[in-house]
């Protein structure tokens, strides 16, 4: 797995580097050479923050990890990834997901071989069912902090496709909708 490191409002020391490709590297069994990791550094107030954003064919393992400090950072979202991609690696080796999936995820990963876990299966334990209004998103985000939700799906007036808008971490808002819009 290649790394590639970036820092947004902190400088890389060596010391930082040398300490994420060591624990990264953990991670190099489950991937092939040419798959790239994207790694930023960056502080907001008092944490020290770590997002590993690794691009995979048709999905994202993303992590995104912040304490007091960078070392305990990086060993945290270590760990989180590991679970990440041996709960995702188990999905696509069940034949519970479809194989086109399969397909498109086994260029990323060096082999499928691990043992099956259900203790993290998917279960859909309530459906619920709305009417979708057409707005703009400016008008979804506000629908969305009156009725409390960190998420609003809504019919798009000025595309006419379905989008969704949700709260971020840092109080803004982002806008969900079709690659085609």
């Amino acid at each position: 797995m290649k790394l590639i490191m970036a820092g947004k409002g902190i400088e890389l020391t060596d010391g930082i580097k040398t300490y994420s490709e060591e624990k990264l590297s953990k991670l190099d069994k489950y991937f092939t050479e040419n798959t790239i990791a994207n790694v930023t550094f960056k502080t907001e107030k008092n944490d020290q923050i770590i997002e590993v954003t690794i691009p995979i064919k048709g999905n994202v393992i993303r992590v995104k990890n912040g304490t007091d400090d960078m070392y305990k950072s990086i060993d945290q979202a270590v760990d989180l990834l590991d679970r990440q991609v041996r709960k995702y690696r188990t999905k696509i080796k069940s034949n519970k997901i479809h194989n086109i999936m399969r397909k498109e995820a086994e260029g990323n990963f060096s082999n499928l071989n691990i043992e099956e876990d259900d203790s993290d299966e998917i279960k859909i334990v309530k459906k619920k069912t709305f009417i979708t209004k057409p707005m703009d998103p400016i008008e979804a985000c506000m629908q969305s902090e009156l009725i409390g939700h960190n998420f609003f799906m809504f019919l798009n007036s000025e595309t006419g496709g379905i989008c969704a808008v949700y709260k971020r971490g840092d109080g803004t808002f982002g806008l969900l909708m079709p690659e085609d819009e």
